[in-house]
């Protein structure tokens, strides 16, 4: 599950390195810039949410634990 974390953060922020990529050389071609800017930006947010819901998933069927302060105290 670490492994698989890891490299979502990986994902994520390549992915917003690209859109920032494009932002920045949108002064040549807007429209096709823009649109790659967008599609990164959507990847980006699509590994987000299969991360969370891997880590619900995991947390549900015990791979890993949530840690803390422990009641009472």
């Amino acid at each position: 599950m670490k492994y698989w974390v890891v490299l979502a953060f990986i994902g994520i922020l390549s992915s917003l390195a690209t859109a920032l990529f494009f932002l920045l050389k949108n002064k040549v071609d807007e429209k096709s810039s823009a649109q790659k800017m967008a599609w990164a930006l959507a990847l980006r947010v699509g590994i987000s949410i299969v991360l969370f819901i891997s880590i619900l998933t995991a947390w549900k069927l015990g791979y890993i634990l949530p840690t803390g302060i422990a009641e009472g105290q």
